[in-house]
């Protein structure tokens, strides 16, 4: 027979300060790690957000990222006509023609320099990004030294509100309006006409070009046309495909470093958690020796303890996750490591992130209880009732 759950509660309740502080230390690891996840959670999640599941993106090939890319007009215009490419209700293809650009602008309330992408779209850009939508002013004009800002540039940076202007490429950009892209990398940019921040940046070439498939399966006929094609020199990807790869380099960094801390932090908690762990053991002989006299065998004694150092870790993950998910609340920003950009992003609670937090807690406990567990299983019956 086994030791009632209940019995195993109490213990835990009879050591009420023991248990706080042990739970609390599981706890501030929990804390890390679930934040860790989180942050990497909402890193990917902004950014495969970012792109739409039947758009294409086509950047010059051995480029990783926007800014490094260059097609040229005619590469352009050859491959906005291919059969694959989806048209409007006017016969036009369905293709944003677009110049990627990083500028330097102070964040708010510490002047502090920092990199922010500037895209210069065409007409069809804003129709190819359903997501995004103006929530202050209005759209730039065509042809216009107008621009609007995402809601993460014109909330973290200085001057970056309606109505203000910005001065870059030898020109003053009036800020017409804000946008909000449903938190994804957009939020981070600032659009303005195509043409006109060409000029302005004296290229004579776009950075990449988007187009949207008239059908799902066209991308693989696009993508093989493109490569075969000696006049062009670029490649297709999925944007949702295309954006997702830029968040490998930040996304691996975050793990690495998450987990380096979870695991210094973890051997302590663990620590912990075998020290509390040992004492209840020292002030339980009798009662040990008593429960082997009942009848309980040595496997039921060592269960009773392992499943006490379980709860013990799961009290621990469930404050570390309560305190955790309040950073839901918060958003972060950073420098991405492909574009070397400013962008925003939110910490975000899933339920594998619930699922794992717990799981890692509760195998802290496990392990911190094992030893003292064991001691207390092979304790011999007369030498434990003799500690009466």
């Amino acid at each position: 027979m086994a030791i009632p759950l209940s019995y195993i509660a109490r213990n835990l309740w009879a050591r009420r300060l023991t248990t706080a502080l042990t739970a609390g230390g599981l706890a501030l690891v929990v804390f890390v790690f679930a934040t860790m996840l989180m942050l990497d959670a909402g890193l990917k999640r902004t950014l495969v957000t970012t792109g739409e599941r039947d758009n294409v993106v086509m950047i010059r090939k051995g480029a990783e990222t926007e800014v490094q890319s260059a097609i040229s007009r005619d590469q352009a215009s050859i491959m906005e006509m291919h059969p694959s490419v989806a048209m409007d209700g006017n016969g036009r293809p369905m293709a944003s023609k677009e110049a990627v650009v990083l500028i330097s602008l102070n964040k708010r309330g510490s002047d502090t320099p920092s990199n922010v992408v500037i895209r210069g779209v065409s007409p069809k850009g804003l129709a190819l990004r359903p997501q995004i939508r103006l929530v202050a002013g209005r759209t730039f004009r065509p042809g216009s030294s107008e621009i609007i800002v995402g809601s993460g540039v014109a909330g973290g940076f200085t001057g970056a509100q309606p109505g203000g202007r910005l001065r870059f490429a030898q020109r003053d950009w009036t800020i017409v309006g804000v946008f909000d892209a449903g938190g994804s990398g957009f939020d981070s940019e600032i659009w303005g006409d195509g043409d006109q921040l060409m000029q302005s940046f004296r290229r004579t070439s776009y950075s990449s070009m988007v187009v949207r498939l008239s059908r799902p399966e066209g991308l693989a006929r696009l993508r093989a046309d493109i490569d075969v094609d000696p006049r062009l020199t670029a490649e297709a990807k999925s944007e949702q495909t295309f954006y997702s790869d830029q968040s490998k380099a930040l996304s691996t960094f975050i793990n690495i470093l998450g987990l380096t801390l979870s695991t210094i932090f973890s051997i302590a908690a663990m620590i912990g958690a075998m020290i509390t762990m040992y004492a209840s053991v020292a002030n339980r002989v009798a009662e040990i020796g008593t429960l082997r006299a009942l009848g309980f065998r040595r496997s039921n004694v060592l269960a009773a303890f392992l499943v006490e150092a379980l709860l013990l870790g799961l009290a621990g993950g469930v404050a570390g996750l309560c305190c955790a998910a309040l950073m839901q609340f918060a958003s972060f920003s950073t420098t991405n490591f492909q574009t070397f950009a400013d962008l925003s992003f939110r910490f975000i609670l899933t339920p594998g992130i619930v699922a794992k937090t717990l799981g890692f807690s509760m195998a802290m406990g496990l392990v911190g209880g094992f030893l003292p567990a064991l001691r207390a299983a092979r304790m011999n019956i007369v030498d434990a009732l003799r500690a009466r």
